[in-house]
């Protein structure tokens, strides 16, 4: 009978893995600093004497939508498929496609997203005045912000957790790309979705006759993009889907696939671009409420669900799960190291944001925001202590071992 192969937790990564996490994190760290500086824009001009001229700006019209709108629904489109580029290659030839490489970090990401919604539909269902309707905004990972913050603060600390943060995010997208397209669709309209779809196939179809020039592709792209956001599914979905629609297996003579090259070349725009732009027109929350906020069963589930529900599912998820398949353990991490991740997954921005503009309108909808921001906030602050205490043990070590092998 052949032997089964041992769970791995936290591995060492392959050498072209670890090549590709590494250019990865540098453009996410670079697109973090920029998205947090916009955000910090946006929540200045948002408090000050100029805070009409913001919302003047957001509700400005530029053709069939508003700016507000086409940053959430218009460039964050864009983020999403370089989103669904990097689901596509993860599980085809990267980390995930290897079993017991990625069970961990899946099922981490599963509870990571599941116990900060139960966190939050408990507050609100227990409070008289509670909305359990945005259950689904403490259960994203920004990998923008947490990979920003993990390049501060952890210089030294070894390559597997990188990969794990990545893994984790990745696995982490995927399921609140499910929620929102399966519980924050409006309005469903069957036409304009037979439509999308069939841009989206006409995309397949292009990519297995191997067609290579761009301008082919863009009607399409803005086709599945356009009557996706018509039938009342978030328009993004169709960013992820033509995502995971794009080749990444070599044919041979190919030095990168189409998936890579694509995502080469749109990375710095969704980094320096999509995702800034977003945090300018949807992070400008005005701070007020003083008790009332503090009190506000949406703030409260939020917070707690970014700050204690994200570390107890992701930590949670990865101790139980070794523990119950004695999963190998690399001898150079600690669990204290895995606990500073899964801090850091309550870094929450980006989708969270998304989420709150779907779920909430009006007041509660900037106490959410208001809400993200702070629990994000936090959960960086804490990650970083963490981590930075962990970052010095391990630059100890390396001074006694020699560096890690990356």
């Amino acid at each position: 009978m052949p032997r089964l192969t041992r769970l791995r937790f936290l591995p060492d990564p392959k050498r072209s893995d670890a090549l590709y996490v590494s250019d990865l994190l540098r453009r996410e760290t670079v697109g973090g600093i920029l998205a947090l500086t916009a955000a910090l824009v946006a929540v200045v001009w948002a408090n000050s004497s100029l805070g009409d001229a913001y919302e003047h700006l957001r509700e400005f019209e530029i053709g069939p939508l508003t700016v507000e709108k086409w940053a959430a629904d218009g460039a964050l489109t864009l983020f999403f498929f370089v989103t669904g580029l990097e689901l596509k290659r993860e599980f085809v030839v990267g980390s995930l496609s290897r079993i017991s490489d990625a069970i961990v970090p899946i099922v981490a990401a599963v509870c990571g997203v599941a116990v900060p919604a139960l966190i939050f539909v408990t507050i609100n269902v227990l409070a008289d005045d509670g909305r359990p309707g945005g259950w689904a905004i403490p259960s994203a990972t920004d990998i923008a912000f947490a990979v920003a913050v993990l390049a501060v603060v952890g210089s030294s600390l070894p390559g597997q957790l990188r990969t794990f943060l990545l893994t984790l995010a990745v696995v982490d997208d995927l399921i609140v790309i499910v929620i929102i397209a399966a519980f924050y669709s409006t309005g469903f309209h069957l036409t304009s979705l037979l439509i999308a779809l069939a841009c989206c196939a006409g995309y397949w179809v292009l990519q297995r006759l191997r067609v290579s020039s761009w301008l082919v592709y863009l009607p399409f792209f803005v086709g599945a993009w356009w009557f996706t956001h018509e039938s009342g599914v978030h328009a993004t979905i169709a960013g992820v889907v033509l995502g995971l629609l794009t080749r990444v297996r070599l044919d041979e003579g190919e030095r990168t696939s189409p998936a890579e090259r694509v995502a080469h070349t749109l990375n710095p725009w969704s980094a320096g671009f999509a995702v800034p732009v977003f945090a300018l027109m949807s992070a400008g929350v005005v701070i007020g409420g003083g008790s009332a906020l503090v009190s506000d069963p949406v703030v409260i589930g939020v917070v707690l669900g970014l700050v204690l529900g994200k570390p107890i599912g992701v930590f949670g998820g990865s101790w139980l799960l070794t523990r119950l398949t004695r999963a190998e353990f690399d001898p150079d991490i600690s669990w204290l190291d895995v606990l500073g991740i899964a801090m850091l997954a309550g870094v929450g921005f980006t989708v969270s944001l998304l989420v709150s503009d779907l779920s909430f309108t009006g007041a509660e909808r900037e106490a959410a925001k208001t809400a993200v921001l702070i629990g994000s906030a936090t959960a960086a602050l804490a990650a970083a202590a963490l981590l930075s205490a962990r970052n010095r043990v391990h630059q100890r070590r390396a001074t006694i071992t020699g560096p890690y092998a990356d």
